[in-house]
């Protein structure tokens, strides 16, 4: 799974106050990447981002390209030319005809980068899985600053994940040991939490604290993620050990049917706690995750979630499964065992 690039454009309105609203609107709301007129380089003084220069439809700047808007089969046929000839096409098609884009994704074969300008969630859950990979990314591209964030609250939802329901094998008391509760600057719900484990082709659904108990007040901006050797996985797919990670890296926030969205971290807290280690099976292997002894701490399963404390034999969680193995936090295809 990767998360698709989201860029905006910010060159549309021909008033100067008009473009630099829309483009704030945008930073606000999590884009760093907008495509400029020339001369609206001034902008980066808002904030950090990446200025792409549309002069006459050519793309200057970080990456070289093209502005293509497809509305015949003239136009469409100059595209197709013009894949694995530039870095990037942005490419527009008026009433959003989805066929041209199949024909695009199946002739760059990943040498051109295809991002569509897209204006609203339908248009964007639809780039998710044209041709089954989707779009490389995609391009906002609306004049109302008041329109972004719906736009974008679904484009960062569009990029799912499967999620398999394992029969749990035992749940077991072991040594004190280091955990990480990972505190985001978002709120998450309950059903949503991230994806950890001890072995990376199993990565199990820990829900946020965010359902209240008799004891505890919720914290839905927490992830009681588990011990410090433990892989998590990240936005670009990759995964890394909980104790690598640190306040202002991006994680990975998934719900129960799978939906994924980006939250940056607030504070990461490593503390001396009992734990347990929960062991499931699937199609003849087994796979385990190490938690906090704690009844905030629960597994997400089909239906709702449960606390390690009341999980036994028999209970089914969800889980991100994946083959192969990791070097380095990126997938490698070759037989690793990790027990």
């Amino acid at each position: 799974m990767k998360m698709k690039e989201v860029w905006m454009r910010a060159d549309a309105p021909d008033n100067d106050g008009k473009r630099k609203k829309l483009l704030i609107s945008g930073l606000e709301s999590g884009i760093s990447t907008f495509i400029v007129r020339p001369g609206d380089e001034k902008f980066s003084s808002l904030g950090k981002v990446d200025l792409i220069v549309n002069k006459d439809g050519i793309l200057s700047g970080n990456v070289s390209g093209k502005m293509v808007n497809i509305s015949s089969p003239g136009d469409q046929n100059k595209a197709m030319d013009l894949c694995g000839k530039v870095d990037v096409m942005v490419v527009t098609t008026g009433d959003w005809s989805v066929i041209p884009f199949e024909n695009l994704i199946a002739r760059s074969a990943g040498k051109t980068k295809i991002m569509a300008c897209v204006s609203s969630s339908d248009d964007a859950k639809l780039c998710e899985n044209i041709l089954e990979k989707g779009t490389d990314g995609i391009v906002i591209d609306v004049n109302d600053p008041g329109k972004v964030k719906d736009v974008l609250s679904d484009v960062k939802r569009t990029a799912g994940l499967d999620l398999t329901s394992v029969k749990v094998v035992s749940v077991k008391n072991i040594q004190t040991g280091d955990r990480v509760c990972i505190d985001t600057c978002s709120t998450m719900i309950p059903g949503e939490g991230m994806l950890i484990g001890s072995q990376s082709s199993c990565l199990f659904l820990v829900q946020s604290e965010s359902e209240e108990n008799g004891y505890v007040a919720a914290r839905p901006f927490r992830v009681n993620a588990g011990a410090v050797h433990a892989y998590i996985m990240m936005p670009d797919g990759k995964t890394r050990y909980l104790s690598e990670l640190r306040a202002g890296d991006d994680v990975l926030l998934v719900g129960r049917k799978g939906e994924t969205k980006v939250a940056s971290i607030g504070r990461c807290k490593a503390e001396l706690r009992p734990m347990l280690i929960v062991t499931v099976s699937h199609q003849g292997g087994e796979f385990t995750t190490i938690l906090q002894n704690a009844e905030t701490v629960k597994l997400v399963t089909p239906k709702g979630s449960v606390s390690v404390n009341e999980l036994k034999k028999g209970d089914e969680v969800l889980v991100h499964l994946t083959g192969g193995g990791r070097h380095f936090g990126m997938p490698v295809d070759e037989k690793i065992r990790e027990l």
